[in-house]
């Protein structure tokens, strides 16, 4: 038996760079059985394998797309006898926001070593509960994708801008990051209109099953299962049951944004009515609009013309905190 699995994408972009540090630290440890793929359609069958070597912690080495496709062969592939083993994510993709919700910080190989230090000690006391989000149109037979993070209309759009014409740039995260939020807030307050900015966000229709429906432009469209959003904010909701999906939509104008933004940090975000933004918890969203499309945990989905994008909570996963 294993003490960690660990699969790599070698593909990923931050494994360019990290790989070669990854394999070096798996060659100095026995107790770390290491497979990598070649492609994200092969971690159906690395579970299979990594299954049989019964690891305590299963930990993801890759970007946001390889993040997602483990978690949705884990839900549906039943590769394990019961329960899955707790999963860790290595902070290695573009957002690190699953990772940044479960502790992981900083040096890939330091959260590596934290990994393991923990499965030599025992996990029991790191492991935590999390619902993902299932991703369908509601209606085909098609498997849903599963993640823990999803972003639609205005902040879509701007995940898209960032990826397809600042990402191009060469430079590091963090600087593309802020040009990105620079050209978003630059388009909002003055009302741009250019090639080389986000596009305005297009009218939507979300529905909530009890809660009634919200139309509109927004900003920023959220839905997570993660207890952290953005700007690592937190939201407060009077309902504080455990699970049920996390929405927050944020109107198309600088006050609204401003606000938001004002209440997360503040840890206001949630506790109090604020015009144009909705905080909701709800068990299933459905996300309609022509040419709807969100970003889930990275990946772009788009919805058929006149169909929606159908969102549900799952039932709870098990992952490995690596923080205090």
């Amino acid at each position: 038996m294993a003490l960690i699995a660990l699969l790599s994408n070698p593909r990923s972009t931050g494994n360019r760079s990290l790989l070669p540090r990854v394999r070096s630290f798996c060659a100095q440890h026995s107790e770390i059985f290491h497979y990598e793929v070649e492609d994200v359609a092969q971690i159906g069958d690395a579970l299979k394998t990594i299954a049989r070597v019964a690891p305590r912690v299963l930990v993801v080495n890759g970007g946001d797309g390889t993040v997602q496709t483990t978690l949705t062969e884990l839900y549906h592939g039943g590769h394990f006898e019961g329960a899955p083993p707790p999963v860790a994510v290595l902070p290695n993709g573009k957002t690190n926001l699953i990772a940044l919700d479960l502790g992981a910080t900083g040096d890939p190989i330091a959260a590596l070593e934290r990994v393991l230090d923990i499965a030599r000690a025992g996990v029991e006391e790191h492991v935590v509960s999390r619902e993902l989000i299932s991703l369908s149109d509601g209606e085909t037979d098609a498997r849903p994708v599963l993640g823990m993070f999803l972003g639609g209309a205005g902040l879509a759009d701007s995940i898209l801008f960032c990826r397809n014409k600042v990402y191009p740039l060469g430079l590091p995260n963090g600087i593309s990051h802020a040009l990105t939020f620079f050209a978003v807030v630059l388009s909002l307050l003055f009302g741009i209109r250019a090639a080389f900015l986000p596009p305005r966000p297009r009218p939507v229709t979300v529905s909530l099953i009890r809660q009634g429906v919200i139309q509109g432009s927004f900003a920023l469209l959220i839905v997570t299962t993660l207890q952290k959003m953005l700007l690592n904010t937190r939201t407060y909701h009077a309902d504080q049951r455990p699970g049920g999906l996390k929405l927050m939509m944020v109107n198309h104008s600088p006050v609204s944004l401003v606000r938001a933004v004002a209440a997360g940090v503040s840890g206001r975000l949630g506790k109090q009515a604020l015009a144009g933004v909705h905080v909701e918890r709800g068990d299933e969203i459905r996300i309609e609009g022509e040419r709807s499309s969100v970003i889930l945990d990275g990946e772009l989905f788009e919805a058929r013309a006149g169909g929606a994008i159908v969102l549900k909570q799952t039932n709870p996963m098990p992952f490995l905190r690596l923080a205090a």
